[in-house]
């Protein structure tokens, strides 16, 4: 299954909202370097969805603010 996350962040707070059937968004602390915030999104939402943060990837999107994750 994808899903679609849009992401905030520096953001004053690591949160995850569901905005409809496949779409998210999640605000983190982190910052867009390195790589940083595309893991903190991952573990975001790992622990959201109850899923191990292996098994959720980023199909699209790892520079940009709109993301397609897989997940199984």
């Amino acid at each position: 299954m994808k899903i679609t996350v849009t992401v905030k962040t520096n953001a004053g707070i690591n949160l995850v909202e569901k905005t409809g059937e496949d779409s998210y968004k999640v605000y983190t602390t982190a910052t867009p370097e390195k790589g940083k915030a595309n893991a903190k999104i991952l573990q975001l939402l790992a622990d959201f969805l109850d899923v191990p943060v292996s098994s959720l990837s980023i199909v699209f999107g790892k520079t940009s603010r709109e993301k397609i994750i897989q997940i199984p």
